[in-house]
């Protein structure tokens, strides 16, 4: 069990520049894409593998509080669209964090499916390679689904690996664990990415009204 301070109200002096205290969501910060990415979804004749292009903004918000505790954090929007096509194949939005006291990464995603989730994983400060997990059930890094979902596609694990590479691209392996009726065994709804930077991101308002 984590050990709370008994003051739950006191909030910490926070640097205001949010880009400068990210740890290892840092070099994450800023616009991507990539049209290489890899999906592995289930149909009704089976497993059916998709590529995809996907947009990717990461940009910086102010520092967060609750009492004492202190969150750095990154606001996204993912959006991705199968080949030739403008038809959404994936929305998705939510905050990447970092508490630096305790180096643990919070990782919150919702999608216009009626689903939302929180993975949480730790790192150092410095660290190129982590990885996050949801899990059905737990009241910290838990998965909420709507009705039609928890019958047809109970999901019952997230898992996110994510590795920032020394050429500047970061990439993800994310394995969404499913039961499904009429399928004996736990589907593995996988998705990978490799993304480049094609822009910078914008400081955080609270650093840009300090300089």
């Amino acid at each position: 069990m984590t050990d709370f301070p008994a003051d739950i109200y006191t909030e910490p002096d926070a640097d205001v520049d949010t880009l400068k205290n990210l740890g290892p969501l840092a070099r994450m910060a800023g616009i991507w894409k990539s049209t290489a990415g890899v999906d592995v979804h289930p149909a009704a004749e089976g497993p059916e593998q998709q590529t995809f292009i996907e947009r990717y903004e990461l940009q910086p918000i102010d520092p967060q509080t609750n009492g004492p505790q202190l969150l750095y954090g990154l606001r996204y929007h993912t959006h991705i669209v199968k080949p030739d096509s403008v038809e959404t194949f994936h929305d998705q939005v939510g905050y990447w964090l970092w508490e630096p006291a305790t180096g643990t990464i919070f990782h919150t995603l919702s999608i216009p499916r009626a689903q939302v989730a929180m993975a949480v994983g730790h790192a150092t400060v410095d660290a190129k390679r982590f990885r996050l997990e949801a899990i059905r059930g737990s009241e910290t890094n838990g998965i909420v689904s709507n009705p039609f979902l928890e019958h047809a596609f109970k999901t019952m694990r997230v898992t996110i690996e994510v590795t920032i590479h020394p050429d500047g691209t970061w990439s993800y392996e994310q394995d969404t664990v499913m039961l499904i009726p009429g399928v004996a065994d736990p589907f593995h709804h996988t998705d990978r990415n490799t993304l480049t930077k094609i822009g910078e991101p914008t400081p955080n308002p609270l650093a840009a009204a300090a300089r």
